[in-house]
């Protein structure tokens, strides 16, 4: 299951040595919705491998501000606390698996 990220644990999941993956998603927003189970997929996939969460934009608002989030859905990877790529827009699993293979 991807990690429900908020400001409580933005800190920590920042000071991450592997690789980090944000979803910022909406509930309202189509295309996040359809975007939730390939990330929840995926969080099992990887898990212990690579950090993969979800911020809901609408409760974080702070952390989709620190990314300058424009557009949702929103994928940020991350990597020792350096942004390494953005997807903006639903994507397909086999092409975010190939992203995040890339930068691991």
């Amino acid at each position: 299951m991807a990690l429900a990220i908020n400001s409580e644990n933005f800190d920590s999941i920042m000071k991450s040595d592997q690789l980090v993956v944000i979803d910022f998603w909406a509930q309202w927003c189509g295309p996040c919705r359809a975007l939730t189970p390939i990330v929840e997929e995926l969080a099992e996939e990887y898990k212990g491998r690579v950090v993969i969460g979800k911020c809901d934009t609408d409760e974080n608002n702070d952390i989709a501000v620190q990314f300058g989030v424009r557009n949702i859905p929103m994928l940020v990877f991350l990597k020792n606390g350096e942004v390494k790529d953005v997807l903006v827009g639903l994507v397909k699993k086999n092409e975010l698996s190939a992203k995040i293979d890339s930068l691991m």
